[in-house]
């Protein structure tokens, strides 16, 4: 079985999306501890000219104690009306606006207390209009011990696992000794960003995946996959 994971992130970026599609099993990491100024709570989205952050707004105190599924929402500004209206005038002029917008509408007028909740929402959204069918868990549900990279194998070890793929990044913490003694085959993405058209002839990669969505459409998994490893290639 080829294992994933990754913490909740607000508006994914595409090597989000190509990790887990090449896996079986994705563990939404909703128990670490919650990073201000990462992923978890914003991202970018295009404009005509450049390249602009939505951020939900959380409460932050004691932030340091908490994990992710603890993060509360910070509710007494209006960031959903914000974020509705970035979306509808940046991409209102794309091909698949109108078959996508509706989701966003319903997504802002409702009440989320919790980032983890909101971003899981979404994300399964994500996974269903590209196609992505895989076991879908939380590790907060999980009972896994350790920390960095025995927390992972923990994690393969309870699962099964005999692949587990690794964001890039995972080469600086993963003690890849372990996991082969344990039999497990690790992997480390290295994600190749496509190019596709835009709303503009000024193409800007690193972006939400809404931006590919409203421009491509059902294309869409086909281009987050060009030129990156498939998951025929994870098994050999």
């Amino acid at each position: 079985m080829i294992l994933t994971a990754h913490q909740p992130v607000y508006l994914p970026w595409l090597g989000l999306f190509h990790k887990i599609a090449i896996s079986d099993t994705y563990v939404y990491f909703d128990n670490v501890q919650y990073l201000p100024k990462d992923w978890m709570n914003r991202n970018k989205i295009k404009t005509n000219n450049d390249e602009i952050w939505l951020t939900v707004p959380v409460l932050r105190k004691g932030y340091r104690d908490l994990r992710t599924s603890e993060i509360k929402i910070n509710n007494s500004t209006d960031w959903q009306k914000k974020h509705l209206r970035s979306i509808s005038l940046n991409y209102k002029k794309t091909e698949y606006f109108d078959d996508y917008f509706p989701f966003f509408e319903e997504v802002y007028t409702k009440t989320w207390n919790t980032l983890s909740n909101l971003n899981e929402y979404m994300l399964r959204w994500f996974l269903k209009q590209l196609g992505i069918k895989v076991d879908f868990l939380k590790a907060s549900e999980l009972d896994l011990v350790g920390k960095k990279s025995d927390l992972v194998l923990d994690m393969c070890n309870k699962l099964k696992a005999t692949t587990y793929i690794f964001g890039e990044l995972g080469k600086e913490y993963a003690e890849i000794t372990k996991f082969q003694n344990a039999n497990i085959k690790t992997i480390f993405q290295k994600y190749n960003h496509p190019e596709y058209l835009q709303n503009n002839n000024q193409f800007i990669s690193n972006l939400s995946i809404i931006d590919l969505l409203f421009n491509c459409g059902p294309r869409s998994f086909k281009i987050l996959m060009k030129n990156n490893m498939t998951k025929e290639e994870v098994k050999k």
